[in-house]
This record gives structure tokens, sequence and C-alpha cells, in this order.
């Protein structure tokens, strides 16, 4: 497997930084070529922490195989009071440590070393965000902006996925990590909803938590992911938020079940307070069951989280958002129980389309063994009585995706990210 103590240390080593700022326009900035020269030297930051990422590996209770190196001292510190095999049995280690004793980092830092990482690579696709601010209220506050994204677990995509037309050297994690990292800095989400995240605590958890962010984890119970040789632990949903901006009021990991029979998928529900308003909402994260075959048991694990979201939310009092890779076309079942559902959801993204009532051509392209498979299977619901959206990301074209599909050299995932801007609708 790769493995390269290289870059991104650095940028996790950086003095005091202010907090993480939207830019003011909507437009991601594309990636700039930079001129033709000789590769940096490693700076002696980078081989020091390379250094301490190596103390972390010695002083661990059993094997860990690492997918992936190049984190931080600040890793290293988390690490150490980290018993791996206890970890991998016990839902304590879902606790994050005390914010304040992680130094800040300034985005733009970390992004212009993600972008020195990813030099050698095309530039970044452009994606434009859709005004719908003619049903969106006007407001005082700043809008919640969403963002959902399926990443692509590591050790899936090297070891199971099968992606026949994505070369190895695309899906490496030194340089796929900092494309996510690029395209989570580009959009700068309130809240981060993310699938399949098998580096959670060498990667993820570290450096958003430096960008001001709080996270939580909740892994599957048997993920695939340990089936592959060097793994880097089980895949799960991930959950972020800026604490600058919302208070957690409070959290709940849920197992789902089907037909009464725990599963081997979570979702993560959690009730926010915005800071500058003091409203509340209920942000939720799941990932449902996969292939084809399994519609009435992805059909029933819905079920279950509308009924677990009904009883957090007090009824659909508290607004909801609820993000997700449903693993479902539009037509299944459990997209219909989430339409007619007594908590009088919407899909954000059927937004987008010219009648307001369809979802998109697809949200996933790839091509595998068995053929090619382009489908919509992400969505971000909301309280339609409760919440507007103000602006939906477009997604990318046929002509960006190109004819490889997904992941690429481009994107580093299967799925596409998709971000909303959300605003509360007014009091009755």
């Amino acid at each position: 497997m790769y493995q390269s103590p290289r870059r991104l240390c650095s940028a996790l080593l950086q003095r005091d930084a202010p907090g993480l700022c939207r830019p003011p326009g909507p437009r991601p900035r594309r990636r700039s070529p930079p001129p033709a020269t000789a590769p940096r030297p490693a700076s002696p930051r980078l081989l020091a922490a390379a250094s301490a990422a190596r103390g972390v590996a010695r002083c661990c209770s059993r094997t860990v195989y690492s997918m992936g190196n190049g984190t931080s001292r600040l890793y290293s510190a988390l690490a150490k009071t980290l018993n791996s095999s206890a970890a991998s049995q016990h839902p304590e280690y879902l606790v994050a440590p005390d914010p304040e004793h992680l130094e800040p980092i300034d985005p733009k830092e970390l992004l212009e070393e993600c972008r020195a990482v990813l030099h050698t690579r095309p530039p970044r696709f452009q994606r434009d965000f859709v005004d719908l601010r003619a049903d969106c209220p006007s407001s005082h506050h700043p809008p919640i902006r969403v963002m959902q994204w399926n990443i692509l677990a590591q050790a899936l995509g090297e070891g199971k996925d099968n992606f026949v037309q994505c070369p190895i050297e695309a899906l490496k994690w030194e340089e796929r990590k900092c494309l996510i990292l690029e395209e989570i800095l580009a959009y700068q989400p309130d809240i981060l909803c993310l699938q399949e995240v098998d580096h959670y605590f060498d990667t993820f958890h570290p450096l958003l938590s430096r960008l001001g962010y709080q996270g939580t984890f909740f892994p599957k119970p048997w993920s695939p992911c340990l089936d592959v040789e060097h793994n880097n632990g089980p895949d799960g949903c991930a959950l972020f938020f800026l604490q600058n901006r919302f208070k957690l009021v409070n959290s709940a990991n849920i197992r789902l079940t089907a037909m009464t029979l725990k599963t081997n998928q979570v979702a993560i529900a959690q009730t926010l307070e915005c800071k500058e308003s003091s409203r509340q909402f209920c942000i939720a994260v799941t990932h449902l069951k996969a292939r084809t075959g399994w519609e009435r048991f992805r059909s029933a694990q819905g079920c279950d989280l509308l009924q677990n979201l009904q009883n957090i939310t007090q009824g659909a009092k508290i607004p909801l958002i609820v993000c997700g890779d449903f693993n479902a076309e539009p037509t299944e079942e459990v997209y219909k129980h989430f339409a007619s559902s007594s908590l009088n959801l919407n899909s954000a993204y059927k937004l987008l389309s010219a009648d307001g009532q369809s979802e998109p051509p697809y949200t996933t392209w790839k091509i595998r063994t068995s053929g090619e498979c382009r489908h919509t299977l992400d969505y971000i619901w909301y309280s339609k009585h409760a919440l507007s959206v103000c602006s939906a990301l477009d997604l990318l074209t046929e002509e960006q995706i190109g004819p490889n599909r997904l992941p690429s050299f481009n994107y580093p995932s299967d799925h596409l990210s998709l971000v909303c801007d959300f605003s509360f609708n007014e009091e009755p």
C-alpha cells in the first residue's frame, strides 16, 4: 500500500490563525498550476511531524496498518491516548477531546498546502451555486451551509470497489485526502455530513477540529473495510459543525434496525442551537444498505430512522435536515417514505429542476467490472414548513466528469458532494 509521510503536515503545525470564514462570493477558486520547477524539499516541520507519526505507531498496543501518513503532532498526541483494540470495540472512543487544547490553523494555509500536494493534478472542477432566493425569506442572520458527501472509504476504493477506469495512482491516500479537503475548504460548510469515513481519527478530526469544527463519528458495526488488508479501521458516518455558529443541545448515535433486527447501517442525529438567533434544529446523517435486491431492507431502515427522528424532533416541532447516501433511486419505497412522512420533508435538490419536482439525473457515476453505473442515491431532506433553500451547488456535467467517470485524478470520490444554504422561515 502507498505510504509516504510527506506534505500536509506543515499546515497542521501552523501557529495561531483566525477562524474559518466563508469568502464573500459563492464561486470556488480553480487551482492554478504552478510554474514548472523542481520539487520542493521537505521542510523541517514535515520531517518532525513524520517522525512523531512513526513514534505513534510504535507506542500502540497492537500493530496498526496505516493507508497514509502525513498527519501531525496533534494526532500524535491524540493517538497516544487511544488504545486501538479498545477503540474498535467500545463506543466511548467517539467522544472528542477538549477543543480548547487544539491549536487553530488558518484554512487558507491548509488550502495552499493541499494545492501544493496536488500541483501535478488537473485543476478542480468548476461548480456554481444556483440562486434560489426567490423562495427564501429575508433574514438578518447568515444562511446555514450544509454539505452532504460520501467521500469513498480508502480501504474500499483501493481494495474492493473495482473502479476499472480509475488509475490506481488516483486513489493514493496522500493525494486523495487533499482533494477531499480541498473540496471541503472551497465550499466551507457550517455543517458537514460524511459517509464512508475510515480516516476520522488520523485525518478529518484533527484537521477539522483545528478549523473550528466539533465532530462525531459512528462506525459501522461490521465495516467491510475490515476485510481489506492494511485497512485503517472501520468506516462510518461523521458529522461536523462549526462551534462558533452552533451549540450542541443533544446527540444520538442510532444503529438502524430492519424488521426488528439490528443492522450494519448507522445514523447520527444532533440537535443544534444557532448562536445568532437561538433557533434550534436537528441535523442527521445516514448511509443505508447498498446493492440491488435489498430494497425492502432499505425501506425498513428508512422507517426506523424516520421513527427515531420523529421522537428527536418532538413530532416535527424542531426543524430537521437529513443528509445521506440512501443507496436508493427516487422510485424506491424508502424515498417515498421520506417524501410522504409526517415530518413534512422535501428534497432540496429537486429545486434545481425546471419543475421543482425532479431529482438530478445522477449523484454517482462510476465504471466497475460489472459495467457502468449512473444513479441518484444522495439527498438532503429538510423541513419545508420551517426551512427554505437559498441556494444549491450545481452538479458536475457529463463533460466535466469525463468518459472514465468517477473517481478520477480530478475528483476523489464516486459520489458528488451536495451543498445547500438554508434559512429559517419566519415564525408563524
